[in-house]
């Protein structure tokens, strides 16, 4: 039987979700000062959502106007949508001026590509928020042992692994509307390194990708659900097989896998 549920979650609605105004945050593995791949590319399915776009969706698909552009519905009436932290990864790998693509061999490109173009990415500072304060934060303790009111003021939170980047998006005007606001995109807009949406070998995708962009193979990612593409090495990227779609654990291993394979520890 094929596949559908998943362990992880879908991404949530965009109507939902508020920004903060000190976000966004990028995580460390982003702005640690070590390199990062100049393009980054993905395969869809069980890789950035839970589904066969072949298998379980029934064209056509529309935006579900109850989740916000969040998600999409298909002719008999079921949702799709991103795993959950797909949105927050586009969103923070842009944001490093890492180059997305897609790397896909369904045989439904035209419906891989509708999903793409109604599936709404959400503001940056709304899918890359501020750490969550520490426990001791959360009560109000205080970071010294005396008995002395204190006004109920939490303490300060330690220094986090986490970089705001809301003066990196003014600059590079990612995503920003009128009076420099916030807006959601399109996924289909974010990925800048080109889409690879058709039944054929991973290694012709990456070879068009390649022919595109002229970024050298040493210097793509790829996150992929498959492990028999691992033959795309052979052309000198880094692949990383992900077992229950993209997270944000997944993308750091990636990059430290392609690291390591750099020299770079």
């Amino acid at each position: 039987m094929p596949r559908k549920l998943s362990k992880q979650s879908t991404s949530t609605s965009l109507s939902s979700s508020t920004s903060t105004s000190s976000g966004p945050y990028l995580p460390a593995i982003l702005t640690d000062g070590l390199p990062l791949p100049r393009a980054v590319v993905f395969d869809l399915d069980y890789t950035l959502w839970p589904f066969w776009v072949d298998t379980h969706v029934s064209p056509p698909v529309r935006a579900d106007s109850g989740g916000g552009g969040a998600s999409c519905t298909d002719r008999v009436g079921e949702s799709y949508a991103f795993y959950r932290d797909v949105p927050g990864v586009l969103r923070g790998l842009a944001l490093a001026g890492v180059r997305l693509g897609v790397a896909s061999r369904t045989h439904a490109p035209d419906v891989g590509r509708d999903m793409l173009k109604h599936l709404q990415v959400p503001p940056a500072s709304v899918v890359l928020p501020p750490p969550a304060p520490t426990s001791s934060s959360a009560r109000g303790d205080s970071l010294d042992d005396d008995d002395d009111d204190d006004g109920g003021v939490p303490p300060t939170p330690p220094p986090t692994t986490m970089t705001t980047t809301t003066t990196m998006m003014m600059g590079m005007g990612m995503g920003m509307g009128k009076g420099g606001k916030e807006k959601a995109r399109r996924a289909l807009d974010l990925f800048d390194a080109g889409l690879e949406i058709y039944p054929s070998s991973k290694i012709r995708h990456f070879e068009a990708l390649q022919k595109r962009t002229q970024i050298p193979y040493a210097d793509m990612l790829f996150f992929d659900d498959e492990s028999r593409n691992r033959e795309t090495e052979a052309l000198g990227l880094t692949m990383w097989l992900v077992r229950d779609g993209v997270t944000w654990a997944e993308v750091e291993g990636g990059i430290r896998e392609w690291r390591r394979r750099r020299g770079v520890v």
